[in-house]
């Protein structure tokens, strides 16, 4: 009897019900066919990098414990010395192909054969696809709905941004707890790190909304207070310099047609200045570059770590 075990085994266990699954066959011209029924739980060191994109190879390795080379040699059986059940199905990865190999080991007592079979499992992304990342993007556009919100609401914009942030950081903190720590950046950290970069951006608009807005309304409480001055002094036409409160020159500004005739951000100048306060640009810039900027980060992220998949296979 060859003494093989399984050098990646982590347990194992027989099948005894309800007789012991085991036989021997003698067959005329000398062979013997030795067969027994095992499960076995082996260990699989994973790279989690492309995670949940990712590929793995787990071996199952047989090896010959006492006897070296010289006694004992593993053979693979010419043809298909592997089958797999047809129905095969994995909750979270399909079986993509397997192949066979050798894994001799040398040590100081000798050497020593061994027979490895490589198996190639593909994640299956369709479970992360809708469980992780169309929630994710759900909540980055529910946060770019403040955008759209007057900038008086303020209850309505906090709690909005509050609870989409807090959600998105939910959602992280549970994804990180499925999974071993390690020291490195997996696909899915930089997926839902830019979601949360994004919910707080959203957030911190709102803030700087905030202030603009009080900014704008101080700014025209001074238009007004220097308009008045300047009618009392009858030079409400004259072009000169004004001194504000603050103590900054503010020069009147009665030629914006040239401005308009300069190449470049026309277009948007002109747009732009249809809001008439700092506030209200803000939001509409905001409801343009959020979306597009995040749009532009779904195409460089796809294309990234898809294309890296494919290249790790070939």
């Amino acid at each position: 009897m060859p003494d093989l075990f399984f050098s990646n085994e982590k347990e194992g266990h027989f099948h005894n019900i309800i007789m012991p699954n085991v036989y021997i066959r003698i067959f005329p011209y000398g062979s013997v066919l030795y067969s027994i029924r095992i499960t076995l739980t082996l260990s699989c060191p994973m790279n989690l990098k492309l995670y949940p994109l990712d590929k793995q190879v787990c071996s199952l390795r047989m090896a010959s414990y006492g006897w070296t080379t010289d006694d004992l040699v593993f053979l693979w059986k010419e043809g298909d010395p592997v089958q797999v059940v047809k129905n095969l199905h994995l909750p979270r990865f399909t079986l993509e192909k397997y192949r066979t190999d050798y894994c001799n080991s040398k040590t100081n007592t000798g050497e020593y054969s061994c027979l490895k079979v490589d198996l190639l499992f593909k994640r299956e992304f369709s479970y992360y696809l809708i469980q992780i990342y169309i929630p994710c993007c759900m909540l980055v556009i529910v946060s770019w709905v403040s955008f759209w919100l007057d900038q008086s609401a303020v209850p309505a914009r906090v709690s909005l941004g509050v609870t989409t942030l807090l959600t998105m950081a939910t959602q992280t903190s549970g994804i990180n707890a499925s999974l071993p720590p390690v020291s490195y950046t997996k696909a899915i950290d930089v997926w839902t790190g830019v979601c949360l970069t994004f919910v707080f951006g959203a957030l911190l608009e709102f803030a700087l909304v905030n202030y603009a807005s009080r900014s704008d309304t101080h700014r025209e409480k001074l238009k007004k207070e220097t308009r008045t001055t300047n009618i009392e002094d009858g030079n409400a036409f004259q072009m000169k310099p004004l001194m504000n409160r603050s103590g900054h020159v503010e020069m009147i500004r009665h030629c914006e047609v040239h401005m308009q005739q300069k190449s470049g951000c026309v277009c948007f100048r002109s747009w732009i200045s249809k809001f008439p306060t700092r506030s209200k640009r803000i939001d509409v810039v905001s409801r343009i570059v959020f979306p597009l900027v995040f749009a532009l980060f779904n195409v460089s992220y796809w294309s990234t770590y898809l294309f890296r998949d494919e290249q790790e296979d070939q």
